[in-house]
This record gives structure tokens, sequence and C-alpha cells, in this order.
């Protein structure tokens, strides 16, 4: 079986901590323009019917060399639900 090499992204903490992400996927709401991303935890194996923990952030491309992306939290539970809808869209494809 061949595996799919997933993109990766270095998210720091509130501590300034980096984290490494494995990107599941981005997706741009055509309504608001709006773009978000969804990644999880690199090193989170899991067996295929436990839950893995999963991140969404709305993000906005940057011109600079050094960040490619700007990552904002989800803020209003409109987001989070269609974030949601999406991700269980995502889910079933898999």
């Amino acid at each position: 079986m061949m595996t799919e090499e997933k993109d990766r992204i270095v998210i720091p903490d509130e501590n300034g901590d980096e984290h490494l992400f494995d990107e599941l996927f981005k997706f741009t709401v055509d309504e608001t323009g709006k773009s978000y991303i969804l990644v999880t935890p690199v090193g989170e194996e899991t067996e295929e019917e436990e839950d893995v923990e999963v991140f969404a952030f709305r993000y906005e491309d940057r011109e600079d060399e050094e960040n490619d992306i700007a990552l904002f939290p989800v803020e209003s539970d409109d987001e989070w639900e269609m974030i949601e809808e999406m991700l269980n869209t995502f889910s079933e494809d898999e």
C-alpha cells in the first residue's frame, strides 16, 4: 500500500515552543473568502477506530519568505459548525 506524503507545518505555542503538525486539508469558503487549515500533531499514530486530535485555524497567505501563512484562531460558532461539516465530509471520503 502506498502512503501519501502529507504537508507539514510548524506552529509555536504560547510559550514559543514549536510543534510539528501534518496538514489534513485546506479549504476556502466562497461566500466569505476566508481560508481554513486543519492539522493533526505529528507522531500521534493511532488505531483506525481511535479519535485523532484535529486543530483548525483560519489562515491568510503571506508574501514574506519566513512565514508563508498567518494563522488565526477560529472564534465563532458558525465557523466551527462549517469546519465540522467539512471535516465530516473529508472523513467520509477517506
